[in-house]
């Protein structure tokens, strides 16, 4: 059954509002004023609180509002991805924190997802083996509290060699107590952003009108790669490389992309974490396929990939998708754990500029809308992915 029309729709609509209006008529005198009481009882909660709170901020003589964004801050932190500086006002400072939570949270979110698939699909395996491996890195990283893992992570990682005796790959990246130097792209921070959303959009493009996953792959991968090289045509600084390596110069690295002690015990302890829950939520998903359809692939003659590639993953993934999400906002939500390590995320830039600004209230809202107007999108990509991946026509 087809969409209705704007008309249609339209009367659909007026109807409901007037099925509500009819419920409201039929609400008695008792009823209106208790759910008026109620209202008017919660308005004068919040008004009281908001009206304390200001009286209180007068006595102590402290100022309530935003203009402290303006003032500079006068103090540094250990990771951004942007420039940064002592000199930078708040609101700048509050804007690096925010981004440094979107870029360990995504990153954490992909790699926990990849890896919990491997978790997942290990223990619905029928190799006794990878069940027991999977078992167990399941109750261990499940059941040990994250934030024991990210401090005993940052306990490991800052009691590494001094970088003049770093430990290298390849001569290409090195491992040291300053953290982990990896060769990056001479790209500008926007040029490569500007590449990722286009690959996005690839992808999205390929998911709709693309018949065939490993055909849509192919294609995503080919236009990605494409967007990169053309990037690479067009912004590379004249005589520099298309890859910065870092290479020891005195006591400390030069080029290439360093990767902070914080950040990288923020992100193996967050992905090791995550992929223990993602895993078993993938398990369940597998484990509800119909075994009338598996079999039915065998019957057929498909191997084991093909019957998990095919059979099993498309079906699961409509009941995987929902938990997923909810994951997937956890994990969110828990990059605020690095305050214990120092880790500048939003937490801990809010957390420090409250002890120097003493703008507790203004500084918690931002911090609050921050992560509500995150995981709120989050939900919501999460909601028209299931809605998308739902049986058409099906509980309708």
């Amino acid at each position: 059954m087809g969409r209705p029309d704007c008309g249609a729709a339209f009367f659909i609509e007026m109807g409901e509002l007037m099925l509500g209006w009819r419920d409201f008529r039929q609400m008695t005198r008792r009823e209106i004023a208790l759910q008026l009481g109620v209202v008017i009882l919660l308005v004068l909660v919040i008004w009281g609180a908001f009206t304390s709170a200001r009286t209180n901020l007068n006595t102590m003589g402290l100022t309530s509002g935003f203009a402290f964004l303006e003032r500079s801050t006068g103090w540094s932190y250990s990771f951004s991805l942007i420039e940064r500086s002592i000199d930078d006002p708040y609101k700048k400072t509050l804007l690096i924190g925010f981004l440094n939570t979107l870029f360990v949270g995504f990153i954490s979110m992909f790699f926990a997802t990849i890896l919990g698939f491997i978790i997942g699909t290990m223990r619905d395996s029928r190799n006794l083996a990878l069940q027991v491996i999977s078992s167990v890195y399941v109750q261990i990283f499940r059941n040990i509290p994250l934030i024991l893992q990210i401090v005993f992570l940052y306990a490991i990682l800052i009691h590494l060699p001094s970088p003049k005796q770093a430990h290298t790959i390849a001569d290409v990246m090195y491992l040291s107590n300053r953290g982990i130097m990896v060769p990056v792209l001479t790209l500008p921070l926007a040029v490569v952003a500007g590449v990722a959303v286009g690959s996005v959009l690839i992808g999205a493009v390929c998911l709709k009108w693309v018949s065939g996953a490993l055909k849509g792959i192919g294609i995503w991968l080919g236009g990605t790669l494409a967007l990169t090289a053309l990037a690479a045509a067009l912004f590379t600084p004249e005589g520099a490389g298309l890859v910065s390596i870092p290479e020891l110069k005195g006591l400390r690295f030069r080029g290439g992309l360093t990767l902070s002690v914080e950040l990288v015990a923020m992100l193996i302890g967050i992905v090791l974490y995550g992929a223990a829950y993602v895993g078993e939520i993938v398990r369940g998903g597998l484990a509800e396929v119909s075994k009338g359809l598996v079999e039915a692939g065998e019957s057929l003659g498909l191997g084991h990939l093909a019957i998990w590639w095919t059979i099993k993953v498309p079906m699961a993934l409509r009941s995987i998708i929902p938990p997923l999400g909810n994951q997937w906002i956890f994990i969110m939500k828990a990059t605020t754990i690095g305050v214990a390590i120092g880790f500048s995320d939003l937490f801990y830039i809010v957390s420090t500029s409250i002890t120097q600004s003493g703008q507790t209230l203004e500084l918690i809202a931002i911090l609050m809308g921050g992560f509500l107007l995150v995981n709120f999108i989050l939900a919501q990509l999460v909601n028209l992915l299931n809605a998308r991946m739902a049986l058409k026509g099906y509980g309708s």
